[in-house]
């Protein structure tokens, strides 16, 4: 099978651990085991027995996950765990549409599921959020792009890459017109939970019998070298992706799920994401003086969650050629907007400890400064 390439995930394995300086990272600081576990936590895991396990997840670690959601009667059989939001990805393709189905994806957004449809003989229709409305969406043009063929409609909230929020109001209107036209709702919520108002994003999965949510623990917690992901909804199509997994992983880590299983206890998750929260509002606060001091050169809206600033330049040079040049002349690295099909913009990651934030925007002034001033 002829499948697309995944331009955003391609320059970032060629180019992220090549670099002094990776500013593009989507996610927030990681964490290590020694911080995540506790000493007697640490021993058990030295005593754990690496079979198999469950292949749709450890009962536990599947409660824990169901309890995130504010739906009472659901239990562990509404929760596949999977290998990292990328498999939950995948298995939602896989699962719940066929080639000649409709997909309409949101844009800007993380590009997986737009490649695989497309490699797979689906339609994918782009609904395209602006800047000039905050990107927020226009729930009038995504009307008139459902048809007889719509089979899901794709959605990230909170958004990568821009970092904003859908209003409550704005997510419920938009359940609703998923379930007038009986299109399954799909929405990526990796970085639900990380609200630099410490508000957490209500769930598409809390509103709504007919979505399915996919998250994670790779953005909002910190723990992307787990490879946690999940996908949460309706009983019948968690089962539909399970038996659809039983063709690509099999299961997921034991190792993985002992320590997803305490990050998601309730006083350690709490500590995660007021640490996580923490972070960005600095990291926030120096990216905006840093923009100011470049006077009209960089427009962007703050994000109101996530690691990631999508940043407006208005310089005359693609985002390509800008992100080849910083990264050859001050080994700093950015995805260039293209990779999510807008150019002149430029994808950088805030989650980043303070001072390697700074030294590497003070490389990018250079660059600057040689280039543009």
């Amino acid at each position: 099978m002829k499948i697309k390439t995944f331009e955003l995930e391609r320059r970032q394995s060629i180019w992220e651990n090549h670099v002094e300086y990776n500013l593009t990272e989507s996610g927030i600081h990681p964490l290590s085991l020694g911080e995540l576990l506790t000493e007697d936590e640490q021993k058990e895991l030295l005593e754990l027995e690496l079979g198999y396990g469950q292949t749709n997840g450890d009962d536990r670690l599947r409660d824990q996950i169901a309890s995130l959601y504010d739906r009472p009667s659901w239990s562990r059989e509404n929760v596949l765990v999977t290998n990292g939001s990328s498999e939950a990805n995948l298995l939602a393709v896989y699962s719940w549409l066929e080639p000649g189905d409709e997909l309409i994806f949101m844009m800007p957004n993380y590009q997986q599921m737009n490649g695989l449809a497309e490699s797979l003989d689906m339609k994918v229709k782009h609904w395209w959020l602006r800047e000039e409305d905050a990107w927020l969406p226009r729930l009038d043009e995504l009307e008139n792009l459902i048809s007889d063929r719509t089979r899901m409609i794709a959605v990230c909230n909170p958004n990568n890459p821009t970092g904003r929020v859908l209003p409550k109001t704005m997510m419920q209107e938009l359940v609703e017109l998923a379930d007038q036209h009986g299109v399954l709702l799909y929405a990526d919520e990796v970085y639900r939970g990380a609200e630099l108002n410490g508000e957490e994003t209500p769930s598409f999965a809390d509103l709504s019998d007919n979505a399915v949510v996919c998250g994670g623990l790779s953005k909002a917690y910190s723990l992307p070298g787990l490879r946690m992901g999940w996908l949460a909804g309706p009983e019948g199509s968690i089962e539909q992706a399970w038996e659809h997994r039983d063709y690509t992983s099999i299961s997921s880590g034991l190792v993985t799920q002992y320590a997803a299983r305490k990050a998601l206890m309730p006083k350690r998750r709490s500590w995660i994401l007021q640490r996580n929260r923490r972070l960005l509002r600095k990291n926030l606060e120096y990216f905006q003086q840093w923009t100011r001091k470049h006077n009209s050169r960089f427009h962007f809206s703050d994000p109101d969650a996530g690691g990631i600033v999508f940043l407006r330049y208005v310089e005359d040079i693609s985002s390509r050629e800008l992100t080849r040049r910083l990264r050859e002349r001050e080994s700093v690295f950015l995805v260039a907007g293209d990779c999510f099909g807008l150019d002149g913009f430029l994808r950088i990651g805030i989650g980043a400890e303070p001072q390697y934030l700074k030294e590497g925007l003070s490389r990018f002034d250079r660059w600057i400064e040689e280039n543009w001033e």
